[in-house]
C-alpha cells in the first residue's frame, strides 16, 4: 500500500476567503455566523448563517464563467487554485493522466435551482437559461476543476448529505493508496444559503435562531454555513521526490451505515466508523490526540457522538481533545468535512487545537474535553475528522503528523 500525503489546501468560507484567514479565525475563536443577506430573508424564521461575505464573482471569473458557475462551483474553483498553488504542482501531460478530482456536495447548485424556480413559478416565464442544467448539476464543480487543470484521471462527485466531503476525501485517499492515481484534488463545497435552501431546512426543526453551541447544555440546534475546502492529496514518494512541503499524512479511512433511521444518529454506527479508521490506519486509540467532531449543536447528535467516542476510546476519551469548528463557520452540509480538515491539519502541523466556541453550560452527556471557547496549544500526533450524515452514512478520516 502506498502512502498518501497532503501538499496543498485552499478554502472559502464565512471566516475567510483563504486558508491563512481561516486558520487565524480558528486560533482566535472568531465567529463567522451573521445575519443572512439575500432575497426574501424576512420570510424565514431562521435568519442567521455562516454566509460568505464580500464575495465578488467578477473579481475571479469572466462573464461566460459566471454564467456557467453556480456559487458552490465558484467557491470550489478559488479554493482549488489556492491548494494547487501551495502544492507547487504543474500538471504536465503524463501527471495529468494520473491525476483526478473527487469532490463532495449534498445539493449542488441550490442557488441556481432557487433562482430558476422563481423565474418559472413566481415570474411566470416559460424559458430558462440554456446553461441551467450544467450549472446546477452536482458534478459541475468536479468537471470544471478537471478542465481548469486538465486532469484526465478518475473524477467524480459524492453526494452523501453531511458526510459528502469526508467520503470524497476518503475515496481519493484510497485511489492513491491502491495505485489508481498519483495526485487527486479532493474536498467539497456547498452553498444552500438562499431562500429555498434555508426554508427546506427550517422544516426539519433542527435549526438554531441565535447561535451554534455544540456540546453546551443549552444548545438549541445547528446553523447552516457555505463555502468550500479543496486539498491536494499526493502519493508520498512522488511528493518527496519533488521536494514538496508535506502538510500531513492521511493514514486511515472508514465508512459505516447506521441502517436505522433517516435522521436520528446512531452511537453504534459512529463508533464503527471511528474504530474502522483506527484499524485502517494501524494506530492505537490512545495515540489519537484530537478529534474534529461532527458536533452540529443539536441535542441528538452531540450526545450520541460523545457516547460513541467514549465507547471507542474508553479511558483515553478523558484525555482526548474534541472540538467542533461548526460553532465558528456553521454547518456546510456536504462541504463541511473539507473545511473542518483544515482544523485537523492545523492541530498536527502547528500544534494549535481549534476551540468549540459558544460553549456556556456543561452537559453531563457530553462530558469530554471540548476545548471550550479558546484555542489550545498542544502536540498532536494523530487526529480524526468525523462526519455523520442524515441517512445514517458515516465517514471518518485519520491523519498523522509528518
Amino acid at each position: 500500500m502506498r502512502r498518501v500525503v497532503v501538499t496543498g489546501m485552499g478554502t472559502v468560507n464565512s471566516l475567510a476567503h483563504d486558508v491563512a484567514g481561516t486558520l487565524a479565525g480558528f486560533r482566535e475563536g472568531r465567529c463567522g455566523i451573521t445575519e443572512l443577506q439575500f432575497r426574501d430573508v424576512e420570510r424565514l424564521a431562521i435568519r442567521i448563517g455562516g454566509q460568505v461575505q464580500g464575495w465578488k464573482p467578477e473579481a475571479h471569473f469572466n462573464r461566460q464563467q459566471i454564467a456557467l458557475f453556480d456559487r458552490f462551483t465558484q467557491f470550489t474553483q478559488i479554493a482549488a487554485r489556492e491548494a494547487v498553488a501551495q502544492s507547487g504542482l504543474s500538471f504536465g501531460e503524463e501527471l495529468a493522466l494520473r491525476s483526478g478530482v473527487v469532490l463532495g456536495t449534498a445539493g449542488g447548485g441550490v442557488t441556481t435551482w432557487d433562482e430558476n424556480y422563481r423565474t418559472v413559478y413566481e415570474e411566470g416565464k416559460n424559458r430558462v437559461h440554456p446553461f441551467v442544467v450544467p450549472k446546477l448539476m452536482n458534478n459541475a464543480a468536479t468537471s470544471h476543476l478537471s478542465m481548469e487543470f486538465q486532469l484526465t484521471g478518475p473524477s467524480f462527485t459524492i453526494a452523501t448529505a453531511c458526510a459528502s466531503s469526508n467520503h470524497a476525501m476518503g475515496l481519493a485517499f484510497q485511489l492513491i493508496r491502491a495505485g489508481g492515481a498519483d495526485v487527486m484534488l479532493t474536498g467539497g463545497s456547498e452553498s444552500m444559503l438562499c431562500f429555498g435552501g434555508v426554508k427546506a431546512w427550517e422544516g426539519l426543526r433542527v435549526m438554531s435562531r441565535d447561535a451554534c453551541r455544540p456540546f453546551s447544555a443549552n444548545r438549541n440546534g445547528m446553523v447552516q454555513g457555505e463555502g468550500a475546502g479543496v486539498f491536494v492529496f499526493e502519493e508520498y514518494e512522488h511528493a518527496r521526490a519533488r521536494g514538496a512541503d508535506i502538510l500531513a499524512e492521511i493514514v486511515g479511512f472508514a465508512m459505516s451505515s447506521d441502517a436505522a433511521d433517516i435522521v436520528m444518529p446512531s452511537r453504534q454506527g459512529a463508533a464503527r466508523a471511528m474504530a474502522g479508521a483506527l484499524r485502517d490506519a494501524g494506530v492505537a486509540a490512545d495515540s489519537v490526540g484530537y478529534i474534529n467532531a461532527h458536533g452540529t449543536g443539536t441535542a441528538a447528535n452531540d450526545k450520541t457522538e460523545c457516547a460513541a467516542v467514549a465507547e471507542v476510546f474508553g479511558h483515553h476519551a478523558d484525555r482526548l481533545m474534541i472540538s467542533s469548528t461548526k460553532s465558528m463557520h456553521g454547518h456546510l452540509i456536504g462541504g463541511t468535512g473539507a473545511v473542518e480538515l483544515l482544523a485537523c491539519i492545523m492541530a498536527l502541523r502547528d500544534g494549535i487545537v481549534a476551540p468549540t466556541i459558544g460553549y456556556e453550560e456543561p452537559d453531563p452527556e457530553c462530558a469530554l474535553d471540548v476545548v471550550p471557547n479558546e484555542a489550545r496549544e498542544a502536540t498532536v500526533d494523530v487526529a480524526l475528522s468525523n462526519a455523520f450524515a442524515f441517512g445514517g452514512l458515516n465517514a471518518v478520516l485519520a491523519l498523522r503528523r509528518v
